[in-house]
């Protein structure tokens, strides 16, 4: 982060959130393109420049964080428990993924049968919190709609969902953004491709349980025991992290580890760009030391 060269508004900015920075009493980290880079199917996760290093500090300090992926194709223990192969000290707990958050929801607003498009990482969940799964086969009656990571879509399943819909189902996404990072550079994220043609086919609400969602922001706080105000999001993903930071009145931190890389994030309207705008974790760490 640079901050002489920039005008004198732009360093008061910076300081003031640098000062910020120094109150803040928890974390929540993007996964995929802040802490780590793995393939496709996030596999052979790889810490990035300071990850351990930056959240073993926290450790050290008794500051609070968890880790929070769009990602579904995993349950939230069997993250934690890749991020732990990969050096992370991590509980389960403090791991979440949009199946944790729409767990839930869906238990909170008394939806009972949930059509699924997504694996075990969706449905265990779902499952762990009472909640029963309708496969997307025929015209079954169903309370909601869940679209997260699924590579096997087929034309009987989107049907079906439509018919779900059309029978008074409500649409739900783990997540809309367009790419996830990898090691191998961006890749596709299904959720936003099947639930766009569920939604273009029957023109019902989609609302997103994950990332950049409000609610998803303050079901992270009551996991840390901490209002939004308190917390800091960190992550790589102009459309996702930043904009979530900004709904809860979290510091948002961005990184150019993954998706967000050169201007990204200095292109946003002014309102919408990160407090803090750094090349990667380990300079988060550093401005902690400091």
């Amino acid at each position: 982060m640079t901050v002489d060269s920039n005008p004198p508004s732009a360093r008061r900015s910076a300081g003031a959130a640098l000062e910020r920075l120094r109150k803040v009493r928890g974390f929540v980290f993007d996964m995929d393109g802040t802490l780590v880079l793995g393939d496709k199917h996030n596999q052979g996760l790889l810490p990035l420049p300071g990850a351990l290093d930056l959240t073993r500090r926290l450790t050290q300090r008794g500051i609070p964080f968890l880790v929070f992926t769009n990602g579904t194709a995993k349950t939230p223990g069997q993250y934690a428990g890749a991020l732990r192969e990969a050096g992370f000290e991590l509980a389960d707990e403090l791991m979440m993924t949009p199946a944790s958050c729409a767990a839930d929801l869906f238990a909170g607003r008394g939806y009972r049968k949930v059509m699924v498009f997504g694996g075990e990482g969706m449905t265990r969940p779902l499952q762990d919190a009472g909640l029963e799964i309708v496969p997307p086969v025929g015209r079954p009656q169903a309370d909601a709609v869940f679209v997260g990571y699924h590579r096997d879509l087929t034309m009987d399943g989107l049907e079906s969902a439509c018919h779900a819909v059309w029978g008074g189902a409500k649409m739900f996404s783990a997540s809309q953004t367009r790419f996830f990072a990898t090691a191998h550079g961006r890749a596709i994220a299904p959720s936003r491709v099947i639930s766009m043609m569920i939604k273009d086919m029957t023109g019902c609400r989609l609302n997103i349980v994950g990332k950049p969602s409000l609610d998803a922001l303050r079901g992270a706080g009551r996991r840390l025991g901490l209002r939004p105000g308190e917390l800091a999001v960190v992550g790589d993903d102009p459309e996702l992290e930043v904009p979530m930071a900004h709904r809860g009145g979290s510091l948002a931190i961005a990184v150019k580890t993954g998706l967000g890389k050169g201007d990204a994030f200095g292109g946003l309207a002014e309102s919408k760009r990160p407090h803090l705008d750094l090349s990667g974790v380990d300079e988060l760490l550093r401005l902690l030391q400091g």
